[in-house]
């Protein structure tokens, strides 16, 4: 449990680093002043000044904060710095350097993907573990411990080109070929279409034939090139599926019961250590696309509110009310709040009562 809580900790905090450091990297990039860069909110425990802007390390690390001068609306900008002002710069630079924080965790999830695609992970092999009576595969002859190697014509290297390619496939008998004491078999086979649930617990028809994967698993290393797209790719699925996921969620066609917090994260993040290190590296991409996508939603107080304030600035053409800035932040907070009070009594519900 305390290895947990120490790779979750430094899970989060190097994510928390990477968000900050996109906020803070462009407010520089647009010639706003950096007044403190703090990973973690509370009470500053180290601090140290480099340049003009405070580096700290505080007692909360469920966050951080990049402080930008004339962020805040009752502080006193002096006038040779007004060309460094936040508040001075034009809405488009504060979108900016709003959304960069959420854009840094997406490349940061694609880095990450990268370095495992390269360096070699485990994949499904195609070896039959089972074999169902009374499915299509049992009627074809397909037996526990075939290695399927062909569909259609299309090379098989792991499992989930097969689940791929029947998906894929019209509707009729697909070509088979399977290795069975290092002789090749070829044998057609109608998938058979079943209800089933997909992900968001939402039911959804598929082929299947009635086999199941052994537990082999083999290593699968990508080339330089193939890393890059599949890294990319892999961030923009998975982007897509928590944008679907957090959208449902607001539907109601997932219950809020599947809401994680910290203490989730933790949990998971100690298991993932466990089974190796590209485990945890993939596992921490997952969360940093989560973070990133969250950052981004139109609530006030998260990065995505602050940028719906700036376009309906651009749009009017001018500011809004402190007054209606405030009640904003309120609102927002009180929203914030009532999610992670959610989330930990989630992650509680889930720890100790299962």
């Amino acid at each position: 449990m305390v290895m947990s809580i120490i790779y979750g900790i430094i899970a989060l905090s190097l994510l928390i680093l990477v968000h900050e450091l996109g906020h803070f990297l462009m407010a520089r990039l647009a010639n706003v002043k950096v007044l403190t860069f703090s990973l973690g909110f509370g009470k500053k425990l180290l601090s140290f000044r480099r340049g003009e802007t405070e580096y700290a390390l505080s007692m909360v690390p469920l966050g951080g904060y990049v402080k930008l001068l004339g962020e805040s609306p009752e502080e006193e900008v002096q006038e040779e710095d007004i060309p460094r002002s936040y508040a001075h710069k034009p809405p488009f630079v504060k979108i900016l350097i709003a959304f960069s924080g959420p854009f840094f965790n997406l490349i940061f999830a694609a880095l990450l993907f990268y370095v495992v695609f390269v360096s070699g992970y485990n994949v499904l092999s195609t070896k039959v573990g089972s074999v169902e009576k009374g499915y299509p595969a049992y009627e074809a002859g397909i037996k526990e411990g075939d290695i399927i190697v062909n569909i259609e014509g299309k090379e098989i290297r792991e499992w989930s080109d097969i689940m791929e390619t029947m998906a894929e496939a019209q509707s009729g008998p697909l070509r088979f070929t399977v290795k069975r004491n290092g002789s090749l078999v070829d044998m057609a086979i109608i998938p058979k279409e079943t209800e089933s649930k997909n992900i968001f617990g939402e039911p959804i028809r598929r082929k299947v034939i009635g086999i199941t994967a052994s537990s082999e698993m083999v290593s699968k290393k990508d080339t330089l090139i193939g890393a890059t797209t599949k890294a990319v790719y892999q961030t923009y699925n998975l982007s897509k599926i928590t944008v679907l996921g957090i959208v449902k969620l607001i539907m109601g066609s997932i219950s809020p019961k599947n809401v994680g917090g910290p203490l989730l994260i933790l949990e998971v993040a100690g298991k993932q250590a466990k089974e190796g290190v590209t485990s945890l590296i993939y596992f921490v991409a997952i969360i940093s696309i989560n973070l990133g996508i969250i950052n981004l939603l139109p609530i006030p107080i998260l990065d995505g509110g602050h940028i719906l304030f700036h376009i309906i600035e651009i749009v009017t053409r001018r500011k809004m009310s402190q007054r209606w800035m405030d009640i904003a932040q309120k609102v927002g907070m009180g929203i914030l709040v009532a999610v992670m009070v959610l989330a930990f009594f989630n992650d509680i519900m889930r720890i100790f009562v299962g």
